[in-house]
């Protein structure tokens, strides 16, 4: 334990004294918070601008637009009335636009069929939204027309534990992205860059073993994770009001995945002679692992056979256990994936200490 210890101290008082590795570690993670949470953390939910067009200028096209008004979700920008339509779209960038045609009043009185005209550019979200609006007022228009009412309605329940804003939601992505990164890159490197300046032939003088060197960084990096996140944690609430709290399942979801990365880190350095090559290698297992396991995008959104290849990933289950256990509260479900982080772990620290080699070249 003593020769753990020595190690841990020495080693990071070396880590420290890299800027680059302290500031991916401690400050990154708490830019994206600051950055991300002032984006989406508003109270308010944004309008979508939709520009309209309407050519009818009738009491039951200025209802129409009324009614798009009152959904909340479409700012209403009106378009000249002299202009052309598609023209106008394309020089001023616009990516939701309505035209409502004239003699649509007089359409809708004699209940013909009669079409208003959506148009922009179908890969933004904006569009998603107003195509939302726009087709829930047309329902209800036809609703009236009918003298029918709506029957079915829809009525939203919480199934988190509290009433969670963006940033709740978000930190565990954020906690999963630097227990991955900071762990595994830094091993990926250290290991190449004692190989190549031959500190593990000096390492095979003393008596510290493999298997107690490697203990030493997976504990370094416990203590770098929980000061990290505990800095994530003082930023959130002060700055965005997080009500998101670490439960001890968390804690120990965060150890374990430390252990795991930390693990698997050593076991890439197996295979890398230099620092440019463990960057490269941990850089092309890490990004994609990253967005595959679902840290910033749900894996439920992804076609099936990436969902089947996100459910084989170590770092899948540190993000839906500490989901679970953070904003459902879960912890039967968090301590499963607990124990399967748990057993990567294990199969990764064995691997690693016993693949390195100390006379290696």
């Amino acid at each position: 334990m003593k020769r753990i210890l020595a190690d841990v101290t020495a080693f990071g008082r070396q880590y420290l004294r890299s800027r680059v590795g302290a500031f991916f570690a401690l400050a990154f993670p708490v830019i994206l918070i600051l950055l991300f949470g002032s984006i989406f953390s508003q109270s308010a939910t944004p309008q979508v601008p939709l520009y309209v067009q309407d050519k009818d200028g009738t009491p039951t096209s200025q209802a129409f637009v009324a009614a798009l008004n009152h959904t909340t979700l479409i700012a209403y920008r009106a378009m000249p009335t002299d202009v052309d339509f598609q023209g106008y779209i394309h020089d001023h960038s616009i990516n939701a636009a309505l035209l409502i045609p004239s003699g649509f009043q007089d359409d809708v009185n004699r209940t013909a069929t009669v079409n208003v005209t959506l148009a922009g550019d179908t890969s933004q979200s904006s569009f998603g939204i107003a195509a939302s609006a726009v087709g829930a007022v047309a329902s209800e228009f036809n609703l009236r027309l009918a003298n029918a009412t709506g029957v079915i309605g829809i009525k939203t329940i919480s199934v988190s534990v509290h009433q969670l804003k963006y940033i709740d939601l978000f930190l565990p992505g954020i906690i999963v992205f630097t227990v991955l990164t900071t762990p595994m890159f830094g091993m990926t490197s250290i290991c190449a860059e004692y190989r190549s300046r031959r500190y593990f032939k000096l390492l095979a003088t003393t008596k510290l073993s493999k298997a107690e060197w490697l203990a030493a960084k997976v504990f370094f990096y416990v203590l770098l994770l929980f000061l990290s996140v505990a800095i994530m944690m003082v930023v959130g609430v002060v700055v965005f009001g997080m009500q998101a709290t670490l439960t001890p399942v968390a804690i120990l979801l965060i150890v374990a995945g430390t252990f795991e990365f930390t693990s698997l880190g050593m076991v890439l350095g197996i295979f890398v002679r230099d620092p440019g090559t463990g960057e490269a290698i941990a850089n092309a297992i890490g990004f994609p692992m990253m967005f595959l396991a679902g840290s910033f995008f749900p894996i439920d959104a992804m076609p099936p056979f990436l969902q089947t290849i996100a459910r084989g990933l170590p770092l899948t289950y540190i993000n839906e256990g500490l989901r679970a256990t953070m904003v459902f509260g879960s912890d039967g479900t968090a301590l499963l994936y607990l124990l399967i982080t748990v057993g990567f772990a294990v199969v990764f620290f064995v691997v690693g200490a016993r693949g390195l080699s100390w006379k290696s070249k």
